[in-house]
């Protein structure tokens, strides 16, 4: 089983993309913008989870006075726990193991063996090394992001309206005119339907008189009669002045 070499403070580890190392940042600082990454040790030793500590502290974001480091020095495993839990101060754990691929490391505060506050997170993703956005930073982004798309589609929305409202305008527009064009009138059109009503009626027979009234036939009382009463008494029944066929309609025609 390969050994890996002794191990100290970072010295000239190899960053991706090349170029010297950033310089140490202190504890808690906020590095998720770099990745460290070095191909030599991967070449030269396994990725499993009894090394992975020994390459997460060539990485600037190792905190070398941690509870770990002070087992290291007593060559005793680093991620004991049972040596873990009799320490306070900081230290790491491993989390999460999905070897060889990702190893997730979590940083925290011990206070107590059964009181541990967490403080950041590190994962291993294929050898290169980051450190995990905290979540209300994830919040953040997420929301911004989405507020600039919606502000886009908006905007985008908002000049399509305009548009939209334009041809509408040029449209209402050329319906009115075509509905002023559609209803003027041409005077010789009215002349000539004129002409023709008038030859269809000298050419159709005039209307017959109409029948005479039945016996006993008692027109029905109007306001004339009503104030002429003894007049019509003297007199005896009159025939009526209008055609009581057309006045009173088919529903009050007697019936013989």
């Amino acid at each position: 089983m390969a050994t890996p070499p002794p191990m100290g403070p970072p010295g000239n580890p190899m960053f991706e993309g090349g170029g010297p190392p950033p310089p140490p940042q202190p504890p808690g600082t906020d590095m998720t913008g770099i990745c460290f990454r070095d191909q030599l040790w991967l070449n030269t030793y396994p990725l499993d989870r009894n090394l992975v500590f020994d390459y997460f502290a060539m990485s600037p974001f190792y905190d070398w006075t941690c509870n770990n480091e002070q087992l290291r020095v007593r060559s005793v495993h680093p991620l004991d726990i049972s040596n873990l839990t009799k320490m306070t101060g900081i230290e790491y754990i491993l989390s999460e193991v999905l070897e060889p691929h990702l190893f997730v490391i979590r940083k925290q505060k011990r206070d107590s063996p059964e009181k541990v506050t967490p403080m950041l997170a590190y994962y291993i993703l294929d050898g290169s090394i980051y450190q995990a956005p905290q979540l209300c930073n994830v919040f953040a982004a997420r929301i911004g992001r989405t507020l600039h798309h919606i502000q886009k589609a908006f905007t985008i929305a908002a000049s399509k309206l305009e548009k939209i409202g334009y041809v509408d305008a040029e449209n209402e527009s050329e319906v009115l005119e075509s509905k002023v064009s559609k209803e003027t009138i041409d005077l010789k059109e009215v002349k000539r339907i004129d002409m023709i009503l008038a030859s269809l009626q000298r050419k159709l027979p005039p209307a017959p008189p109409p029948p005479p009234f039945p016996e006993g036939y008692v027109p029905p009382p109007t306001s004339e009669t009503e104030e002429g009463t003894d007049t019509k008494e003297g007199t005896g029944t009159q025939a009526p002045t209008s055609d009581p066929i057309i006045d009173q309609g088919p529903s009050k025609r007697m019936k013989f």
